[in-house]
């Protein structure tokens, strides 16, 4: 049979993912901070959407994200405001007081400020790093071109904890020197404050700050150099073996090491900035009843162009690309903004499924969390559950127990004979309360919890236990474990 090209007609069926569609997904996926950013955005490529600033009740049109808040009548009193002239005070304001005003509202006081109050300067420069305290420090030092071009290649590979992250054959190859200008440098380096700073490990940064002190020779500097390990795990029967010393000894200086030492030098200096969690939703126990409140602060409330809306109508001379144009931008607008509602109308009710089927945890704790599936609030809601996985992704609930994802109120189901089924992270908080009241002379092993848990007719294996201890960032039993 030849091969030939030919043209056929088929007629098939198949979801066609507009753009409008992706849209609405795109904003349903959106946490709070996210969706804000958006807004933005949109408003500022779409001329047709507008931000509206009137107040809400005395708008008919504008479109409120709030599904869950009931409009009120407020009385609104004129604001009555006094003419005031330019020159009025200007002579009696103290201007010295008002350049060294570290807020933004200047003082009217005629008594000079305190020499040392502090300026907005104090306020506006940034920290300096770990980098920029290390260069200010050889900028004292007598280093010529080449020796600056070392240092400077090391500092920058200092991670955030002060140790450096790359060979000294790598320092020779970048920088072309030789290797024992590298280890030099170093050496320089390392004499720096924070003192163990420069170090490759942990070992050699806390031997480098016992050197700094004078007890390089000592005792605690060979528990660091060649038993580090066994400092970990507190086994000092170990390590009387290993060093010949007395058990009264060691316990002096690995309480030393504990006290004057720090394995990461470079901490203090780290300016890495905190990223705090907004919830998307707040629950509030009101009157013995649960209320579901949607963060919507700083969301500014949207509506259409009510200049490109009389355009379309009043304006009959309009060219036809002209009018296409207002008529595309209104009606994206319109649809973002249903976009919008439709969104916070799902997130509430998803919210509000969650809070049927997680009662006891919102009443009790999440000792009382109970297994929950994505198909479990689907169907409750009559949803797609990829829809209910999208609202649950990335957003936060504030609870009377606390602030969750809302992907935690989701769990696998442990069974247990004779009664009902268990969440994991229930699981999870029963082990973390164990471990936080053990005797830490004698801490409980994997086994041990998992005997433990099975009188309570809740039967996990130990590597499971292991499994959520280490989800749960628990140290193992030989690294809780405290001499008395």
């Amino acid at each position: 049979m030849a091969l030939e090209l030919r043209q056929q007609l088929k007629l098939t069926q198949k979801l066609v993912m507009t753009q409008q569609l992706r849209q609405a997904i795109k904003l349903l996926q959106l946490n709070r901070l996210e969706l804000s950013d958006a807004l933005q955005a949109e408003i500022e490529q779409n001329p047709a959407l507008e931000e509206d600033l009137s107040s809400p009740e005395t708008l008919e049109t504008s479109f409120s994200l709030s599904s869950t808040i009931e409009d009120k009548s407020v009385s609104m009193e004129p604001e009555i405001t006094e003419s005031v002239k330019v020159s009025d005070g200007l002579a009696d304001i103290n201007w010295e007081d008002y350049a060294n005003n570290f807020d933004s509202n200047f003082s009217f006081a005629h008594e000079t400020p305190p020499a040392d109050a502090p300026s907005q300067f104090d306020f506006i420069s940034e920290k300096p790093g770990l980098s920029a305290y290390l260069h200010w420090q050889l900028a004292h030092s007598n280093l010529d071109a080449t020796e600056w071009e070392i240092a400077r290649f090391i500092v920058g590979n200092l991670n955030r904890y002060g140790f450096l992250e790359v060979e000294m054959e790598r320092v020779v190859a970048e920088t072309g020197c030789e290797p024992d200008d590298a280890e030099y440098i170093l050496e320089v380096i390392q004499e720096l404050d924070p003192p163990g700073i420069g170090a490759r490990n942990v070992s050699e940064s806390l031997y480098l700050q016992l050197a700094r002190l004078g007890k390089g020779d000592s005792l605690a500097a060979e528990i660091v150099l060649h038993h580090l390990p066994l400092l970990e795990t507190r086994n000092y029967k170990a390590l009387a073996k290993e060093t010949g010393r007395k058990k009264p000894e060691l316990e002096r200086a690995i309480n030393y090491i504990i006290a004057e030492l720090t394995p990461f030098p470079g901490l203090p200096y780290a300016t890495d900035t905190t990223n705090y969690i907004v919830p998307d939703v707040y629950v509030r126990k009101i009157d013995d009843e649960y209320v579901i409140q949607l963060n919507e602060e700083d969301i500014p409330r949207l509506k259409l162009s009510s200049l490109y809306q009389e355009m379309l109508k009043k304006e009959n001379n309009l060219a036809k690309e002209s009018r296409q144009y207002i008529q595309d931008k209104l009606k994206n607008a319109d649809w973002f903004i249903k976009s919008l509602y439709q969104r916070q109308r799902t997130i509430y009710k998803v919210m509000e499924s969650i809070l049927r089927f997680q009662y006891d945890f919102f009443e009790r704790g999440s000792a009382y969390l109970k297994p929950l599936i994505l198909k479990d609030v689907a169907d409750d809601i009559e949803m797609h559950e990829s829809t209910v996985s999208r609202v649950t992704s990335n957003k936060y609930v504030h609870t009377p127990q606390g602030i969750y994802e809302l992907k935690y109120f989701f769990s696998t189901a442990i069974t247990r004979e004779g009664e009902d089924d268990m969440a994991a992270e229930s699981i999870k908080t029963l082990i973390r309360r164990m471990i936080q009241e053990e005797d830490q002379g004698y801490p409980l092993s994997d086994n041990t919890i998992s005997e433990k848990l099975a009188e309570d007719n809740i039967k996990i294996a130990r590597r499971t236990v292991a499994k959520y201890r280490e989800q749960l960032k628990i140290l193992p039993v030989k690294h809780r474990r405290h001499a008395k």
